[in-house]
């Protein structure tokens, strides 16, 4: 693995951490990052609706030009969407 890669990767650990951390110190986070997900859901640009709302009301911050760890964060909230559609 190169040098670069090693790095970018060493990035998106330490952004998840701090997301990680984010949703630990504030037990109100992933149930309103959940509850704006199922508001944009479907819609069209649903990913970049949920992330400003996401950032807007929460202490959670995804950029405008997402990153790998951002993707993430969003890959796994449309994962728990379809989890829950799932149950039903």
């Amino acid at each position: 693995m190169s040098s670069a890669e090693e790095s970018r990767q060493a990035k998106v650990i330490d952004e998840l951490c701090v997301f990680i951390r984010k949703v630990l110190s504030d037990p109100t986070v992933a149930p309103n990052c959940m509850e704006v997900a199922r508001k944009h859901q479907g819609q069209p640009d649903a990913r970049k609706l949920m992330a400003e709302e996401i950032s807007s009301t929460t202490i959670v911050r995804i950029r405008e030009e997402h990153s790998t760890a951002d993707e993430l964060f969003l890959d796994a909230v449309e994962q728990v969407l379809d989890d829950e559609a799932a149950l039903y």
